[in-house]
Order: structure tokens, then C-alpha cells, then sequence
């Protein structure tokens, strides 16, 4: 249990900086009409962001299942025994998480039916993007600083 809540935590990290290089890459592609969308750097960040949130869920969802933090928090309380700290890992930070991978796979599905170079970037932009203000919004940032 204490393995998968330090993976959970630890790959976060990792997860909000290839975030944020995927969005930062599609801004700039956007912005600058980059007349390429290529394989090499532009699909395969937009990618790895894309598998590592996903591997960053499935581990999410093994710690909500598994702790008592989670499913069983709400069991024993009931959803208005919650405290906002208690809430917030319960049920807010599960929720719009999910929200974010849903979001940012849509990101992914759509530049996929997508030609030009230009419509790509700014789906992954306005997509990945999204996805990451979602995240940053319901980290428990005073339990994981």
C-alpha cells in the first residue's frame, strides 16, 4: 500500500513536467504556425505525456481502492462527514483527475484526425492543457510539498 502511494506521488512529478513541456511544445507550435508536426519530438511528447498520465491514473485509482483515504474514508463517514481535507482526497481530486485524463485523451484522439500542423498543436494546446489546470487545481499540495 505504501509502495503505491509513494509511485502515486513520486511519479506526479514526473507527470506535470512532461505536462507542461507537451503544452509549452503545442503553444509555441500553435502560436508560431510551425509548418511541421513532427514524429520525433512534437508527437512523441504529446505521447509520453499522454501514457504517463495514464499509468499516473491507473496507480491513482489502486490508492483510492486501497486506502483509507479513499472509498473507505467515505464508507465509514458518509460524504458529509467529510472534512475539506478529507473531501478533497475523497472525492475532488479522484473526480476532476479523471476529468483531466478524459481530456487529455480526447486531446490526443482528435490531433490524431487532424492533417495540418497547425490544428494539432493547438488541439494538444487547448486539450493537454486543460488537463493540466484540472490536476494542478485538486493536488493536495499541503500534504504532497
Amino acid at each position: 500500500m505504501e509502495t503505491l502511494i509513494f509511485l502515486h506521488s513520486y511519479l506526479a512529478y514526473a507527470v506535470l513536467l512532461i505536462l507542461v513541456l507537451a503544452v509549452a511544445n503545442a503553444l509555441k507550435g500553435w502560436l508560431t504556425k510551425k509548418a511541421e508536426f513532427s514524429l520525433d519530438k512534437d508527437y512523441r511528447l504529446s505521447l509520453f505525456a499522454l501514457i504517463l498520465s495514464h499509468i499516473q491514473l491507473l496507480l491513482g485509482l489502486a490508492v483510492y481502492f486501497t486506502s483509507a483515504s479513499g472509498l473507505s474514508a467515505i464508507r465509514e463517514l458518509g460524504m458529509g462527514g467529510l472534512n475539506s481535507a478529507a473531501r478533497l482526497l475523497a472525492v475532488e481530486h479522484p473526480f476532476v483527475n479523471i476529468l483531466a485524463i478524459v481530456l487529455i485523451t480526447m486531446g490526443w484522439s482528435k490531433h490524431k484526425k487532424l492533417m495540418a500542423a497547425t490544428p494539432k498543436f493547438k488541439t494538444i494546446a487547448i486539450f493537454y492543457g486543460l488537463g493540466l489546470l484540472f490536476i494542478l487545481s485538486r493536488i493536495p499540495w499541503s500534504q504532497w510539498l
